[in-house]
């Protein structure tokens, strides 16, 4: 990295071409970039997001029908959950079948330890829905 930005501070180039604003932008930014040297699990693209965005903006015109604000939002929380787990690396359906089966014979959900055992890092769920 300090390679690069030495490299873009020594171009000579007009600031409204496009090589110049790419320069300005990553030079604005460059502190925020050197941010993901201090954590390994940061990344500089957006891709991943991006990816898990594209299943939500393809339906969404036809979200647009949906009979009530209820069923859109249910809908809303149905898709998180499975773009949820698939990016924990478990089979979203799988993990949709085993809610569906093992909460309704819960007898309170209000207990916070009980819906523990439902996220996605839980040992229960990870040995069933991979």
């Amino acid at each position: 990295m300090d390679e690069f930005f030495d490299w873009c501070r020594e171009q000579a180039v007009l600031s409204g071409s496009k090589l110049g604003i790419a320069l300005e932008y990553s030079l604005k930014y460059e502190t925020t970039f050197r941010t993901i040297l201090s954590d390994g699990n940061l990344v500089l693209s957006n891709n991943i997001a991006e990816r898990a965005m594209k299943t939500l903006v393809m339906g969404r015109k036809n979200w647009l029908f949906s009979q009530s604000f209820e069923g859109a939002k249910s809908t809303a929380i149905i898709l998180s959950l499975l773009e949820t787990a698939k990016r924990h690396g478990l089979d979203s359906e799988k993990y949709m079948t085993y809610l569906l089966e093992h909460l309704p014979s819960e007898e309170s959900l209000a207990n916070k330890d009980v819906l523990e055992a439902y996220l996605l890092w839980a040992e229960s769920i990870q040995n069933n829905c991979r």
